[in-house]
């Protein structure tokens, strides 16, 4: 595998007040912010940016599309917790990273992308490749900005970085109209960061956490839920350590899976449409439900009306407005996670006598496991997860698209330790597997990674296997292939009385041909058996493996709460 900044050279910094290019102040901008890899595609616009960018020892991923170059971004900010770097050049390039914008925006992953834009001359006269970036993008970024005067861009980029990783983090959008780039202006890149209006907030209200802790201390059946900001938050082992002290159970979000151990025994699973019985029926049944970095999302939440109905609500989240929004809360508490859980530490709060409850929940996890039936017949999506989770000893970095096999990756593959969980949640976006893989794999080099993906997501983005071969990146692309849109399919199965209007893809191109096509080692199954050998051989091959699994073209995702109902009114508990 190519070494992430392996051409990377020293150069000697720019003084404060020196007369610079803006393509070369970008660059150095870029320097000081430690960047070790930028995603990008060059057009026109920014020409002037990646002629500078030629012989800087900046080390640039040219995606296959720019969707590919920014979800790859994404799936190296979620795994190495820096900034993901994105260049796209104007009009079509940057209207091809909208999708990755929302989807980074709605999941907290912290970008800061580049677009370039036609001359100031021009803007607002339907130029060439023109398109009004700012306008589109504006609310799907956190903040976005428009380069008018040169001697601003290094102000500019350092904001966006602080911007795009503090508080809660998201993308930064910089629009640099192509003579913003070409022309002189005078770098600066000492000012400290001033930013009245944006001030987030780190540390709790101390009375507030002595509300929470006093609550935990009375409550009967008390349960936390616990989303990605608990992961953004490096607060994984806080969570941990307070659970077990307080002797409380924990639920993840989607998301959050991997911020508390999979096998811990106050662990019940993922909550939600897709989550376990145990899961679903705490929160259900709760007295006191603690939301940590989560955000009470429809799909956790099912019908509101229905939701914990009994629990008083606490919710900790360092974005203020999450609070309340969704569902009405008794104990707001803003503040990092990972800070939050410290002071609750401090505090040193009664355990309260959770006897029964756990009584209970054990009875629910012994009586309503997850399920499936196997078969000597045909290959099933659950057991080639199991099957991954076996030979990759649990431990890979997993990325995913969007559909069945997401399901089933975030209920089979057993998520014990943080940061090894890369998919889209809030914008549920297909295509994202594969290209997010890379991002993965350059942000933790020595890490298996595996995009488990459908082979409808698969085929929007699959030209992102160029990328993989020439970096020779040992990425390891799992299939799940049963023809269809998956999830589209069940739910048309469910709700449309088996109309399944284009939702099957019969005609299917042949995956070994194109991992031929690309260079890259190409094994499929359709059998249990075979899963085993392809897997096997797949792990101990050093380079990238694309693997078509032929699973049950007709396995649904169970259990599920279906739309407009409770999370208490789960179907397909059971066999």
């Amino acid at each position: 595998m190519r070494k992430v900044g392996a051409n990377m050279q020293t150069k000697e910094p720019v003084s404060t007040g020196a007369q610079m290019n803006g393509a070369d102040m970008l660059i150095e901008s870029l320097r000081r912010e430690n960047v070790d890899v930028i995603f990008g595609y060059p057009g026109g616009a920014v020409l002037p940016i990646y002629d500078k960018l030629y012989g800087s020892g900046m080390f640039h991923v040219l995606a296959r599309h720019e969707q590919g170059g920014i979800h790859a971004a994404e799936g190296y900010a979620r795994i190495s917790g820096k900034p993901g770097v994105v260049i796209a050049t104007s009009g079509p390039g940057a209207t091809n990273i909208v999708t990755g914008l929302a989807d980074a925006m709605i999941d907290s992953l912290p970008l800061v992308v580049f677009t370039g834009q036609v001359a100031s001359s021009v803007i607002g006269s339907d130029a060439f490749q023109e398109a009004d970036v700012l306008g589109i993008t504006m609310p799907i970024t956190k903040h976005s900005y428009q380069v008018r005067n040169i001697s601003d861009m290094p102000r500019i980029i350092k904001e966006a970085f602080h911007i795009a990783t503090t508080g809660r983090p998201g993308p930064v959008l910089i629009d640099i109209p192509k003579d913003m780039a070409q022309g002189d202006g005078t770098f600066n890149y000492e000012g400290e960061i001033d930013l009245p209006g944006y001030q987030p907030t780190y540390f709790p209200n101390q009375l507030q956490v002595k509300k929470l802790t006093d609550a935990v201390a009375a409550a009967k059946k008390p349960v936390i839920l616990a989303g990605a900001g608990v992961l953004l938050s490096k607060g994984s082992e806080e969570l941990k350590n307070y659970a077990e002290r307080q002797n409380i159970p924990v639920i993840n979000t989607l998301l959050g899976l991997g911020c508390f151990p999979a096998d811990h025994s106050l662990h019940l699973g993922m909550a939600g449409m897709h989550g376990t019985y145990t899961a679903n029926m705490a929160i259900y049944e709760s007295d006191l439900l603690i939301s940590i970095g989560a955000r009470f999302d429809d799909r956790v939440t099912g019908n509101l009306k229905h939701f914990a109905p009994n629990a008083k609500i606490a919710h900790i989240d360092i974005d203020p407005a999450e609070i309340g929004k969704n569902v009405p809360t008794k104990i707001p508490i803003v503040g990092d996670a990972k800070e939050v859980l410290k002071q609750l530490l401090l505090q040193e709060g009664e355990v309260g006598d959770y006897t029964k409850w756990h009584e209970k929940l054990a009875a629910w996890k012994q009586e309503y496991p997850l399920w499936y039936q196997n078969s000597a017949d045909v290959l099933k999506p659950q057991k080639v997860v199991e099957l991954l989770h076996k030979y990759t000893n649990g431990d890979a970095v997993v990325t995913t698209d969007v559909g069945q096999h997401q399901m089933w990756v975030a209920q089979y593959y057993t998520f014990n330790n943080p940061d090894r969980w890369v998919t889209s949640g809030g914008l549920g976006t297909m295509g994202f597997g594969l290209p997010s893989a890379i991002g993965a794999q350059l942000a933790n080099k020595d890490k298996t990674v595996v995009a488990v993906v459908g082979d409808g997501g698969f085929q929007m983005t699959l030209q992102e296997l160029g990328v993989i071969r020439e970096l020779n990146l040992p990425v390891k692309v799992v299939v799940l292939n049963n023809q269809s849109l998956g999830m589209v399919r069940q739910w048309q199965e469910i709700f449309y009385e088996e109309r399944y209007s284009h939702s099957l893809i019969p005609h299917q191109p042949n995956l070994m041909k194109l991992a031929e096509a690309y260079d890259i080692k190409g094994l499929q199954a359709s059998t249990e058996e075979e899963a085993h050998a392809a897997l096997k051989e797949a792990m101990e091959t050093d380079g990238p493996v694309l693997l078509n699994f032929f699973v049950a073209p007709k396995e649904n995702v169970y259990p599920m709460v279906a739309p407009g109902k409770g999370l208490h009114e789960m179907v397909g508990v059971k066999p």
